[in-house]
């Protein structure tokens, strides 16, 4: 088996403006000024975006993945009639398979359940096999996305591009991306800012521009949490940037800041500029405008801030666009008279309380007695917590069950015992449906900025109304 031949220019086409494939048109994305966003945030600089939605699978990552694909084939890695196996996000899959499918290539793509499910959808649209793994195990896990793509390529023979590895990457925006900003701002770019995952775009960019010159500042938007800006991988929401190990591609000597962006921040910000300017981004471009702002503001007004929109808001219509998934989480409030307002009259305890899955049901007993409280979630790992990392929780009633049948189990693990996970509520979510929630469940776990901070009862929706009450402040929920 052999590479396929390269695609020749039909000579029928000689003199038109028909390109020959779609994998033509990759690349040469427009620069766009940001002018209504510049005004609402008083930017004395020019703050432009480049638009790489403009390639034919709406990201940057149709870059990299043309670039390693083509790569593969110079160098025997990958046969005609072949496949490729890749853990994504989401767009470096769709990058490969548009190329794929001009190569006549079969794609498996692994991906985490924390990425949107019109991304899913996608990728199966354009003939992809997806595989759904957990997000809340660590990367050396059999189950992580990392671990099921390297086993699916062995068992099938197949190329895995290893875009975390992958030198093409960053080369491929150094041979395109840069470039393209040297000479669409006639060499007048001051800032570079851009989200930092496989951390491919900002490297390669940065080398192009720093031989050109050297004063030019890089700026990495990282996720809060992400090991980047000195967190530890976890927990954060944003997809396709940040991450929990460093790849081949990081080279923090070229990168002269690193600005960590909050999720609500990333997610509320790609709100505005899709509200604003017409642009509809998403989470990973509001984490990359948010960051970019700051950079502007402080910029001269001769100064071309340039941030990298690395694709869509439609792959995310469920969820950062979404009112009802926004406010579950946190991210959004719908009334003043709010779940926030409750746990803040009815509690003391300001603070999550958990246990550990491998914590005894002696230890959650004795939690549940110092603190008075019924319930306590069972979460993965150490505070702040991700909502994935919550696997289940356990009620006193329950515990007392199941002692009563087995003595023995007070020395148990408690993911022995555990029930289901308590159904979640946003802060800033209406306090009738809260109640509405607690006809079927006997507590809450309430979520902000979507991570879980605290439990609601039915006691204290109780405490709550008998304090509003005595002093004339009861309202109706509805």
């Amino acid at each position: 088996m052999t590479p396929p031949e390269p695609a020749q220019r039909d000579p029928r086409l000689d003199g038109t403006a028909i390109h020959s494939s779609v994998v033509d048109l990759i690349g040469d994305t427009p620069l766009v000024r940001l002018k209504r966003i510049s005004e609402t945030h008083a930017i004395p600089s020019v703050l432009a975006m480049k638009m790489e939605t403009e390639n034919p699978g709406g990201s940057s990552k149709d870059r990299p993945a043309l670039e390693m694909i083509l790569d593969a084939e110079r160098e025997g890695l990958l046969q005609s009639g072949g496949t490729i196996v890749e853990p994504t996000s989401g767009n470096t899959g769709v990058g490969l398979a548009i190329v794929a499918a001009q190569r006549g290539y079969r794609c498996v793509f692994v991906m985490t359940d924390k990425v949107a499910p019109e991304k899913i959808a996608l990728l199966k649209a354009y003939g992809a096999e997806v595989l759904v793994c957990p997000v809340a195990v660590e990367p050396d896990d059999p189950q992580s996305y990392y671990k099921v793509a390297e086993r699916l390529t062995k068992e099938r023979g197949a190329f895995r591009p290893n875009q975390y590895e992958n030198p093409s990457n960053p080369i491929s925006h150094t041979l395109t991306t840069g470039p393209e900003l040297w000479r669409q701002t006639d060499g007048r770019i001051t800032h570079f800012v851009a989200g930092a995952g496989t951390c491919g775009t900002i490297t390669g960019v940065a080398r192009y521009l720093k031989e050109q010159n050297p004063d030019i500042q890089i700026v990495a938007a990282d996720p809060e949490g992400s090991v980047f800006s000195g967190g530890s991988g976890r927990p954060y929401l944003v997809e396709g940037v940040g991450e929990d190990f460093f790849p081949a591609a990081w080279v923090p000597e070229l990168y002269d800041e690193v600005i960590a962006i909050s999720d609500g921040e990333s997610f509320l910000t790609a709100r505005e500029v899709s509200r604003v300017e017409g642009i509809l981004v998403g989470g990973s471009g509001g984490l990359a405008v948010a960051a970019a702002i700051q950079v502007a503001k402080r910029a001269q007004p001769d100064d071309i801030v340039v941030v990298l929109n690395p694709d869509s808001g439609r792959g995310y219509l469920s969820r950062v666009f979404d009112d009802e998934w926004m406010v579950n989480y946190g991210f959004l409030a719908e009334c003043e008279q709010c779940v926030g307002t409750v746990l803040e009259v009815a509690r003391d305890i300001e603070e999550l309380l958990y246990v550990n899955p491998d914590h005894t049901v002696r230890q959650a007993i004795e939690l549940m007695r110092i603190n008075g409280v019924s319930q306590l979630p069972v979460c993965k790992n150490t505070p702040p917590f991700a909502a994935a990392e919550v696997s289940g929780a356990v009620d006193e009633l329950d515990l007392m069950d199941a002692i009563n049948r087995d003595p023995a189990v007070m020395d148990t693990p408690i993911d022995t015992v555990m029930g289901p996970k308590l159904p979640t509520v946003g802060v800033g979510q209406r306090l009738e449906q809260a109640i509405a929630m607690l006809e079927r469940s006997p507590a809450l776990l309430v979520l902000s900025g979507g991570r879980p901070v605290n439990i609601l009862t039915r006691t204290d929706v109780l405490s709550y109304f008998e304090a509003v009450a005595d002093v004339g402040e009861i309202h109706r929920t509805a």
